[in-house]
């Protein structure tokens, strides 16, 4: 208590509260203001505690401090009702508690409060919230809510991201400047672009197409995605139908037995995980780890190293290839039945794995909807203490309040006439006391005059002496007399509650010697049951290995029967090839040709087209120089001809002498000669 007592005092003095205590005068405070001290923490707090505390009553001030320590998720050591009597009454364990845990956890207690004046939820009574208005708006009030939890969890990243001003304002200046590069650019651009003839047209058909390109990847997107919840809603459905028929296949005949067996079960699936599978996660990811830790501490890679390691890792998978070649040239009988078993643990094993997975996915969606449920319970118990009324319970509740607030109502009207007469016969009382103060001083005065000053007070200094006396006399008659009776009383009581007991005594002491003989039964019985269980138990765990085994080998064997039945199928069918080469072999007259002739006609065809595009490459390699050599004569010769017409439309009529333009038929021109 004296370590708490120290540090409460040296957080007070500390600001914001800036108090002057020491351990004696913080310690010797009354109840009423060791409250004020701890509504003045809250009100840091939270602003809205701000209040005198002796202008509200204690049942308000009381109700006032525990909802905001429940939203600030105080759990006191003490019993709820213990904890609330003693907050009313301002016990100081309760409040030097509350005190340190408020002081210990103040940054995180700001943060609850603030986010508890938009988080908590406003309650509505159900009559009310069934009005369109109503549940209008407390729609909004949610949605706002989550809006406000989005806002929040991304501002707290922001704070907690390592980004600083100086680098956002320089990242902002380089993108204006790549801004200012980039528009140059397009200035350029678009003068050259505009020398082209039907440019326009050109860019328009561009930004079609890449119109239609972007919402072709997001149709491509989209269809992806719809795929992807399309698999996912399947999958779903397909687990919940399973766990529905595993529901009704367990609900079936369930007996003792069974219970005990489908218990054995989850202990094997759990021993499974805990023995099997966790074990190996938890060595993959501290490998994964170990993996990661040793990429980040290596220096730098360049090309040279990434070449060498390329290397190794093309020759590892040349050995490996080589590897598998041998092994399925040599065909060991004896490593196709290991590789068959081989297989077959894996696929058992993958399966295993899966339904491990899945359990734990169940395991973990159980338990927090478990969660999720005992929080909702919570929540609603500790809104008023107590569980919500429902119907018949709710309808007497508002009714009880509706007559208390009509007598609320009444009462207040009384306490304001009462009020008002306070204020009257406290005006008459001042005016009393005045008139009375005066008729003391005329007193005084008379009594001066005959010599005999003083005897009015102690005349009223006797008779007050007398009637204490008297009182304390009475007093004492009295408590003689109240404890002579308690005693007389109190005497009464035992000998009633003897005569009383003793019978019930009587018929105690049989019944506790029957009761030593039956727990003496009771542990006999109790023996050869054990014993008896532990046979059983023994005797079906013999029975339980042996079905296993047995079971064990059925399936090997069901296994080796399929392998070797699909084995017989496939040299079946290589069988029945080699028999129809054969015949095509022996009877050339067949119309079916073998598998010689279309493969050798094949690759007859093959071998022409080789031919045949080996001389077009050829012939394409011996024109290419000419046909290039035209093309640009073809070329230089367009560009002088777009040079003629330029020069002849700019300068219009020609002299006869140096050129003619010859006319076709139709009068139109044909061709300029110079």
């Amino acid at each position: 208590m004296n370590e708490s007592l120290k540090y409460i005092v040296e957080q007070l003095n500390k600001p914001p509260f800036s108090r002057s205590y020491n351990l004696i005068s913080f310690d010797s405070l009354q109840p009423l203001q060791l409250l004020q001290v701890l509504n003045d923490v809250l009100a840091d707090i939270n602003p809205q505690n701000k209040i005198d505390i002796r202008e509200e009553g204690a049942d308000q001030t009381a109700v006032r401090i525990m909802t905001e320590l429940k939203y600030l998720r105080y759990k006191p050591k003490q019993e709820l009702q213990v904890f609330r009597q003693g907050l009313v009454m301002a016990n100081k364990p309760v409040i030097y508690d509350i005190l340190v845990w408020l002081f210990q956890k103040m940054v995180e207690v700001k943060k609850r409060a603030y986010l508890a004046r938009y988080l908590v939820k406003i309650e509505c009574p159900p009559d009310v919230s069934q009005d369109d208005m109503v549940s209008e708006a407390m729609a909004q009030y949610e949605d706002m809510m989550e809006q406000f939890k989005e806002l929040h969890k991304e501002a707290e990243e922001l704070k907690k991201s390592n980004f600083s001003t100086s680098d956002i304002k320089k990242d902002i200046v380089q993108i204006d400047e790549e801004k200012e590069q980039l528009t140059k650019r397009l200035e350029k651009l678009k003068k050259k672009i505009e020398a082209i003839p039907h440019y326009e047209k050109n860019l328009e058909i561009a930004r079609n197409f890449r119109l239609e390109q972007e919402r072709q990847g997001q149709q491509a997107q989209q269809k992806l995605d719809q795929r992807n919840q399309l698999q996912q809603a399947e999958q779903r459905y397909k687990r919940i139908q399973q766990q529905l028929r595993d529901l009704k296949q367990s609900t079936v005949g369930s007996t003792p037995e069974g219970l005990i067996q489908k218990l054995d079960e989850e202990n094997k699936v759990n021993a499974y995980l805990c023995q099997d599978k966790l074990p190996k996660e938890i060595e993959n990811k501290r490998k994964a780890c170990k993996d990661l830790e040793r990429v980040v501490h290596e220096p730098a890679m360049g090309q040279a190293d990434l070449d060498v390691l390329l290397g190794k890792i093309k020759n590892l998978n040349m050995e490996i290839n080589g590897l598998i070649e041998k092994r399925m040239m040599r065909n060991d009988p004896l490593d196709d039945k290991v590789s068959l078993f081989r297989q077959q643990a894996s696929i058992i094993a993958r399966k295993k794995e899966a339904a491990a997975e899945s359990l734990k996915e169940a395991k973990d969606e159980v338990m927090s909807l478990q969660q999720e449920i005992q929080e909702k319970r919570e929540t609603v118990k500790g809104l008023q203490g107590e569980e919500v009324l429902k119907g018949d319970e709710f309808k007497r509740y508002v009714t009880k309040l509706r007559s208390m607030s009509s007598m609320y109502k009444k009462k207040r009207q009384v306490l304001a006439e009462l009020r008002a007469e306070l204020g009257i016969l406290t005006r008459t009382e001042e005016i009393l006391k005045q008139k009375d103060d005066a008729i003391q001083k005329n007193l005084s005065v008379l009594e001066a005059k005959k010599g005999i000053s003083g005897y009015h007070d102690t005349q009223e200094e006797l008779e007050k002496v007398s009637t204490m006396k008297s009182e304390l006399d009475d007093m004492k008659g009295r408590t003689l007399e109240d404890i002579s009776d308690m005693v007389q009383r109190l005497n009464a009581k035992i000998a009633s509650k003897k005569s009383d007991l003793a019978p019930i005594i009587k018929e105690l002491r049989p019944m506790r010697q029957k009761h030593q003989e039956m727990q003496v039964m009771h542990a006999e019985k109790k023996s050869a049951y054990d014993t008896l269980a532990a046979g059983f138990e023994s005797n079906s765990s013999k029975l339980e290995q042996e079905v296993k085994a047995y079971r064990e080998e059925c399936s090997q064997e069901e296994s080796r029967y399929h392998y070797l039945n699909c084995m017989r199928n496939i040299l079946l069918v290589q069988q029945k090839r080699v028999e129809d080469e054969v015949k095509s072999y022996v009877n050339p007259q067949d119309k079916k040709k073998s598998f010689r002739e279309l493969y050798s006609k094949k690759i007859q065809e093959q071998e022409n087209l080789g031919k045949s595009l080996r001389e077009k490459q050829k012939a394409v390699k011996e024109n290419h120089g000419p046909s290039m050599k035209q093309i640009r004569m073809w070329k230089d010769f367009q560009l002088l001809m777009e040079c003629k017409k330029q020069c002849y439309l700019n300068k219009g009529k020609q002299k006869e002498d140096s050129a003619t333009v010859i006319r076709d038929e139709y009068g139109q021109e044909d061709r300029l000669v110079l």
